[in-house]
């Protein structure tokens, strides 16, 4: 066998696994719900809805929409896939049946850039909410800023020590065991919705319709401003809904969690398709709710937008609860991220692509604790040094190509196995799984050039590695070799 034709099959892919390989079967629907929510709403509607509102002016909204839109296409075909191979590994398990090794390799090595940088992502983002309090603890403002970052006095940030305190703090917390972090997540996830509740509230009152007008000042397609370089930031609805895209994806991390649930075949489906459902409802209220209390050329200079809405509408104190709720919860992005990017970093260690002792699971608490802290310390040091915007649209990028194999492995299954039972069937899929493929990749080229080169880069490495060890070590490829 070719190791471009080695694939995993579908009722072998959890049988033979060990217990010190095993994760433990902890999770319910409502942990589910609560990770896939805690997931969603975070980063992407604290901060970025400022930086899309910047590039796409009111039309912000339709961003979000369009953005949600492909997500839903690919929520769908994960909540088949999850169901029908209730495992670990994601899109990267699922590619590995449908599509063989080198392209599981591949979606693994995306998910691996997609949870890392959204780890950091969301880290810079909690330290931008996090600054007045550390600051009035006596930090330096050197140790509340990444180097790209100009002091008001001149010269440059060291390092944002917030960042990388609370990437270590998570990790910490994960180590100690999965169905502890999942109640802490649901409880700081009650707090996040209450406080977006809030700031709804305040924000009704001072309404302004004229606030969306024009609707769309930079157009729909992603464009260069006139006059600007190549490596410049695009403009426009699309350009937005690329970055913005970074705030809707998490249900991923749901379907990561499918080995440690109690009764995946029905809390997947909920898992994935009630979180997805909820949080378009809260992004779409929000975004409203910004934008007509406040001009989005206004509010979208602010890494805290909601805050400094609220700061401009005279709600002081509530501006500093908001805050507050999201230095509390915003953690729980983090959490469910680097949750799914631990397992994604143990299923390939287990399948032989990673040195296999990496997949080693503790005893005592049955998670994989050194991929864990490992998972924290990248995620630590990225985000202690880069920007949140570079640091999200190279995030999209690898979720992006995950959802895209995603689609593709519904399309390859359905015509491969069609007889196959299925215990979530995703709607008329010969139009939803297309769908959100073809979003995904006018996505992907509404991305900045700079990015889609740095994920070129990134994916030529994962394919040295894969060259120089995975494709020779697989497990897929040691059975290959042995007698018989």
């Amino acid at each position: 066998m070719s190791f471009w034709t080695r694939r995993k099959a579908i009722d072998t892919i959890t049988a033979g696994i060990d217990g010190a390989h095993q994760l433990k079967k902890t999770l319910s629907w409502p942990h589910l719900v609560a990770l896939g929510v805690g997931a969603i709403v975070g980063t992407g509607i604290y901060t970025l809805t400022g930086i899309g509102a910047g590039l796409a002016g009111p039309g912000v909204i339709l961003s979000f929409l369009i953005a949600g839109a492909v997500c839903a296409c690919a929520a769908l075909c994960y909540a088949e896939l999850s169901t029908l191979m209730p495992a670990a590994g994601s899109a990267y398990t699922y590619s590995y049946a449908a599509m063989g090794e080198p392209v599981a390799w591949f979606v693994g090595w995306s998910l691996i850039l997609e949870y890392t940088l959204v780890c950091a992502a969301v880290s810079v983002g909690w330290s931008a909410h996090a600054h007045d309090l550390f600051k009035a603890a006596g930090f330096s403002e050197l140790l509340l800023n990444g180097p790209h970052v100009t002091l008001p006095g001149g010269g440059h940030g060291l390092v944002n020590l917030p960042a990388v305190i609370i990437s270590m703090a998570v990790a910490g917390l994960l180590a100690i065991g999965t169905r502890e972090s999942a109640t802490v997540n649901m409880i700081l996830v009650a707090v996040k919705i209450v406080a977006l509740i809030i700031f709804v509230a305040l924000c009704l009152p001072v309404f302004d319709p004229a606030h969306f007008t024009p609707f769309m000042p930079n157009g729909f397609q992603a464009h260069l401003p006139a006059g600007a370089g190549p490596d410049a930031a695009k403009v426009g609805v699309m350009a937005a809904a690329s970055l913005i895209f970074f705030a809707f994806y998490g249900f991923d991390a749901v379907s990561t969690a499918a080995e440690e649930t109690k009764n995946p075949k029905r809390d997947l489906t909920i898992g994935i398709v009630g979180s997805m459902a909820a949080c378009t409802a809260i992004y779409m209220i929000v975004a409203a709710a910004s934008i007509g209390a406040s001009r989005a050329e206004v509010f979208s200079k602010s890494e805290a937008p909601l805050v400094f809405i609220l700061e401009t509408l005279k709600h002081g104190k509530m501006a500093q609860l908001v805050a507050l709720a999201a230095v509390v919860a915003l953690p729980t992005v983090i959490l469910a991220f680097m949750y799914g990017q631990s397992r994604i970093f143990f299923v390939m260690a287990r399948d032989g692509l990673l040195p296999r002792a990496l997949s080693k699971v503790n005893a005592k608490t049955g998670t994989p604790v050194l991929m864990t802290l490992l998972t924290g310390v990248l995620s630590a040091v990225l985000s202690g040094f880069l920007s949140l915007k570079d640091i999200a649209e190279l995030a999209n990028a690898g979720t992006l190509a995950a959802f895209i194999a995603v689609g593709a492995s519904v399309i390859v299954l359905r015509l491969r196995e069609p007889d196959r039972p299925r215990v979530f069937s995703t709607p008329i899929w010969p139009v939803v799984a297309p769908a959100g493929i073809l979003g995904c990749l006018y996505l992907f080229y509404s991305l900045p050039e700079k990015t889609q080169r740095y994920f070129l880069y990134a994916h030529l490495i994962g394919a040295v590695i894969y060259i120089a060890y995975g494709m020779r070590k697989s497990v897929l490829a040691q059975a290959e070799k042995a007698p018989g």
